[in-house]
This record gives structure tokens, sequence and C-alpha cells, in this order.
């Protein structure tokens, strides 16, 4: 999403955000940040908000079980669920290789390289990069310095008072198994724990067995309850 396509609602305790979800126009990107789980005058207020902008269908950020319960009973189903791993931070993994900000002239490359690394829906386009750079307080945008073509991986990592997510990390198709993520993944968390960050997050789809076995070498533990994305019809 870009500024100039979405609305924000805002009320005590929370906040959303509504926009385009990726490419599709007619589907809206509904991204909630709460205090507690919405009430059905919420949920109802951002569902009025997208059937005002001709939006045809909608669709919710990952959730945990306890937000979607009022979503399911406003008419929501559930599109994809989730693991959701968790990390400690008190035994890092090593630090190896190298990465360097990223700069706005990067953002083309990096697009073009989350087109190789996902499928579908879960691909990014220039709005969703924006969206994940502004999801938490504060945002740390690193990328390898080589790769193929011109980048290899790339990691968007947020902090929010004593917890921190890894948004999204990504490794071209062409560059995979030459140790890119590990790189990103170790340079993530060191960043999170010299901040004094206490947990890490991170959530990923459940047949991307690269991925998982990707963060649980590096000390992340499956938590028993996933996250889901949850949809429905306008």
């Amino acid at each position: 999403m870009s500024p100039l396509n979405t609305h924000t609602l805002r009320w005590r305790g929370g906040w959303a955000r509504i926009g385009p979800f990726r490419s599709n126009g007619d589907v809206a990107r509904l991204t909630m940040g709460v205090d507690a789980p919405p009430s059905a005058s919420v949920i109802e207020r951002c569902v009025g908000e997208a059937q005002a902008r001709s939006y045809k269908a909608v669709v919710t950020n990952a959730l945990s079980a306890a937000d979607s319960l009022p979503f399911v009973d406003a008419g929501f189903s559930v599109r994809e669920r989730l693991h959701l791993l968790a990390h400690d931070l008190r035994q890092l993994p090593p630090a190896v290789g190298s990465t360097r900000r990223a700069r706005r002239h990067d953002h083309a490359a990096v697009l073009d390289l989350d087109a190789t690394a996902f499928d579908g829906d879960w691909r990014l386009d220039h709005g969703g990069l924006f969206e994940a750079l502004r999801a938490t307080p504060v945002a740390r945008f690193r990328v390898t310095p080589e790769g193929v073509p011109t980048i290899a991986g790339y990691a968007v990592t947020g902090r929010s008072g004593r917890t921190g997510y890894l948004q999204r990390i990504a490794v071209h198709a062409d560059a995979r198994r030459r140790g890119y993520g590990r790189v990103l993944v170790a340079d993530a968390l060191g960043w999170l724990s010299r901040r004094s960050v206490e947990r890490a997050l991170v959530n990923t789809q459940l047949d991307n067995t690269a991925a998982l076995a990707l963060y649980e070498s590096s000390g992340f533990r499956r938590l028993p309850v996933g996250l889901c994305v949850l949809g429905r019809t306008l």
C-alpha cells in the first residue's frame, strides 16, 4: 500500500489501515494494531469502510487465535494458517557474513528478488514493502552486499517495545543454499539483542520447510498456537 491509497481508522486502544491487497485492486488488506481483540463495532466499521471504497473482498493481516475470533463472528473465514516461532535472544547464532542498509534505489531489486522467493499472494509489491517497513515503530531494512543479480537477499526487522519481529526475510531463488538466509537472521537477532529486546517472533507458511529449518536452526522454537490470515467477500 502507498500512503495515497491507504485509509487509517483510529479508536481508543487501536488502529486499522485499509488499502489494496498486493496488486489486486478489488481486494482490501486490513491491517490491525490493537491492544485487545477488536470489538464487533470496530470490525463492522472497517468492513463498511472497505465497502465504501468499492472493494469486493477483504483480507486481514496474520492474527492470533484470540484476535481472530471476533472476525469469525463477523463472517470471516480462515484463508491461511501460519506457524509462529519465538526466540528468547539468550543464545544467538554466530554472526556470519555482512549486510548493508537498504537504500531507496534498492527497492526495485528487492521486489524483483521477492518475486523469485514467494508465490502468489505472498509476493510483495511496492505497497506491501511500504506496509512492512511501517508495521512497527522502529524498523531495520538490510540487504546482502552481493548476489544474483545485485542483491542476494534482504530482511525487514521490526521492534516494538521489548518485542522484535522478523517481518520479512527473502533470498533470491538463484542464490539459495549459500548461507544468505542465515546471515540475515543472525543480523536481525543481533540488532534486536543490542536494543534490549526480550523476544523475537517470526511466522511462516505451514509448508515452508526450508524457512522452518532455518529459523529452528537459528534458535527459534515453534509456539503451540500459530497465526491465521482471514478473509471474506463484501
